[in-house]
C-alpha cells in the first residue's frame, strides 16, 4: 500500500509540474488547443453544419410561408359566404337575386350582400368561354355574394332552409369544405416540414459525433497522456466542446445568412414581379414570399441550436470515450 501511495504522489507531483509546465509555454506562445480550428476536420464541419443549417432554415422558412398563406387564405373564404341561383323557366332572375339578397341581410352576421351583376359574371367566364357573351342566352348561375361577421357567423343551416324555400333553384356556399381542406393541408404541411427539420437535426448530431471520435482519434496520444496524469473528463471534453460550438457558430452563421438572403432575394422578385400575371399567380398562392418577423427569429433560433446541439454532442461523446478509457484500464 505504501508503495502505491509512493507512485500515485509521484503522478500527482509530475502532473502539475507538467501542468505548470504547460502553462508557462501557453502565456509565452498563446494557448494551443487540443483540436486546432484549421484542422481539415474543422474545415469539414464547417460546410457539413452550413450545409444542414441552411437546409434547416429552408424547411422552417417553407412551413411558416405555407402556414401565413393557408391562414390568409382561410381568412378570405370565412369572411364570404355564396349564394347561387340557377335558372329556372319562367323565373326573373333579377327579382330572384333582389329576394336572395334581401334575405341573406335579415340575418345577424351578414355585413353586407352584393349582387354580381351581368358584366361581371361574364368576365368571370371569360378563361372558359371567350369574350362577347350574352349571359340571358345562356343557362349560367347568378351570384350574391355575402360579408360575413367571422366573429359571431350567421346559422347558415336556417339562412340556406330559408333561401331554399323561398327561392327555387337557390343553394347557399359557406365554403366550410375549403375551409376543412385548407386547414387540414396546413397541418399537414407543418407536420411535414418539422419532421424533415427533426431529420435534418439527427444527422448534424450524427455527423458531430463521427467528427468528434474522427477528432479523438486524430489526438489520442495527447489524450492518453492528459488521461495518464490524472486530467479530469471535463477538463479535456471542454477543449473538444468549445472548439466543436465555434466551428458550429460559425457554419451554422453562413448557412442561415444564406438561407436568409434567399428569401429575401425571392421576397424582391416577388414584389418586382407584382404586376405580370406570373407574379399575380404566385401572390395569390404564396403572398410577396415573405417569411415575416417569426421565419427570421426562428432561423436565428436554429442557428443557436444546431450551435449548442453540438456542443453538447461533442461533450457527451467525449465523456462516453474517457470513461469507456477508465472501463479498459481497469480491466487490464
Amino acid at each position: 500500500m505504501n508503495k502505491r501511495s509512493q507512485i500515485k504522489d509521484h503522478l500527482t507531483d509530475l502532473r502539475d509540474i507538467l501542468f505548470e509546465k504547460i502553462g508557462k509555454k501557453k502565456r509565452r506562445q498563446g494557448a494551443t488547443p487540443i483540436v486546432p480550428d484549421g484542422s481539415v476536420t474543422g474545415t469539414a464541419m464547417v460546410i457539413v453544419i452550413a450545409i444542414m443549417t441552411f437546409l434547416a432554415c429552408l424547411t422552417l422558412g417553407g412551413v411558416s410561408l405555407v402556414r401565413d398563406s393557408a391562414a390568409t387564405w382561410q381568412s378570405q373564404i370565412s369572411r364570404e359566404a355564396t349564394i347561387q341561383i340557377r335558372p329556372i323557366d319562367g323565373q326573373d332572375m333579377e327579382q330572384a337575386l333582389l329576394a336572395a339578397s334581401t334575405i341573406a341581410q335579415g340575418f345577424a352576421g351578414v355585413k353586407s350582400t352584393q349582387i354580381v351583376d351581368r358584366a361581371a359574371t361574364a368576365r368571370l367566364l371569360e378563361p372558359w368561354l371567350g369574350t362577347g357573351l350574352n349571359i340571358d342566352e345562356l343557362p349560367v348561375p347568378r351570384l350574391v355574394t355575402l360579408l360575413i361577421d367571422e366573429s359571431s357567423p350567421p346559422d347558415f343551416e336556417t339562412l340556406r332552409s330559408e333561401l331554399i324555400r323561398s327561392i327555387p333553384g337557390a343553394s347557399l356556399d359557406d365554403h366550410r369544405t375549403w375551409v376543412d381542406r385548407l386547414v387540414s393541408m396546413a397541418h399537414t404541411t407543418v407536420l411535414i416540414g418539422f419532421a424533415v427539420l427533426s431529420l435534418v437535426i439527427f444527422a448534424t448530431i450524427l455527423t458531430v459525433i463521427f467528427a468528434t471520435r474522427g477528432a479523438m482519434a486524430g489526438n489520442s496520444h495527447i489524450i492518453e497522456v492528459l488521461h495518464f496524469i490524472g486530467a479530469e473528463s471535463k477538463s479535456v471534453a471542454r477543449e473538444f466542446e468549445w472548439h466543436f460550438f465555434r466551428t458550429a457558430l460559425k457554419g451554422a452563421s453562413v448557412g442561415g445568412a444564406a438561407a436568409m438572403g434567399l428569401f429575401l432575394i425571392i421576397s424582391w422578385w416577388s414584389a418586382s414581379r407584382m404586376a405580370t400575371p406570373e407574379g399575380d399567380q404566385a401572390a395569390a398562392m404564396f403572398g410577396n414570399f415573405a417569411i415575416g418577423r417569426d421565419g427570421y427569429i426562428g432561423a436565428i433560433g436554429i442557428i443557436l441550436l444546431v450551435s449548442f446541439l453540438t456542443m453538447l454532442t461533442s461533450r457527451m461523446t467525449v465523456i462516453r470515450q474517457l470513461s469507456q478509457m477508465d472501463g479498459s484500464d481497469m480491466t487490464a
